[in-house]
């Protein structure tokens, strides 16, 4: 099964040194382990832009979707046998991070 990992803060590339360190540790274990497919930090939600073009209406609007606190500031894309060891997952990766981390299940 594949899973997102989403984490949540408050600001954009925010990250300590001893926590780049720590995600970069997370991330060899994912690869090493077999759960890597894909990660990355995500920019402010103040460079957003949405487009709802549904029906050919055209809008586009800078940016974010929603005015919130809390945000997607970066995500793992990971393999895990269910959603059992992707919390587990998630649970080393919000220790790495020193950020909370939503769990999905992506469809499909």
């Amino acid at each position: 099964m594949r899973f997102l990992l989403s984490v949540i803060d408050t600001g954009t590339n925010t990250g300590l040194d001893e926590e780049m360190a720590a995600i970069d540790a997370f991330n060899d274990s994912l690869r090493e382990n077999g759960h890597w497919i894909f990660a990355c930090g995500v920019d402010d939600p103040a460079k957003a832009t949405v487009v709802d073009n549904r029906n050919n209406a055209g809008h586009v609007s800078e940016g974010p979707l929603n005015n919130l606190s809390e945000y997607l500031s970066g995500f793992w894309l990971i393999e895990a046998s269910d959603v059992a060891e992707a919390v587990l997952l998630a649970t080393e990766g919000s220790n790495a991070c020193n950020r909370k981390v939503e769990v999905r299940p992506l469809l499909g």
